[in-house]
């Protein structure tokens, strides 16, 4: 499990990197968030608030929720890491801004 928590870190990093360089948006709060307390605890956080994140928001209105916390916690790789609540919620919020995951 601790290899899989250290390869879904790599990948909330990606999410940083994808959204800087393919959407010219830096959400530097998500990066600092996932500095401070690990990507998985991270993701964790950001599918618990009760409303979608600010960078959740951009990623919307740039047509790139394929890129967001919520669309990664659905890949399947990934799914022993969330509870089932948990990966409700991140479905829930990506269809509720008309975003379906492959």
């Amino acid at each position: 499990m601790e290899e899989l928590e250290r390869v879904f870190h790599k990948a909330m990093i990606n999410v940083f990197e994808r959204a800087r360089d393919e959407c010219n948006f830096k959400p530097t709060y998500f990066l600092k968030m996932v500095t401070e307390h690990g990507g998985l605890e991270a993701a964790k956080r950001l599918i618990a608030s009760s409303k979608p994140s600010d960078g959740f928001t951009k990623l919307w209105e740039l047509k790139r929720l394929d890129i967001s916390v919520e669309a990664v916690v659905l890949s399947p790789e990934f799914s022993v890491l969330f509870t089932d609540e948990e990966k409700n919620q991140a479905r829930i919020r990506l269809k509720s801004y008309g975003y379906t995951p492959a």
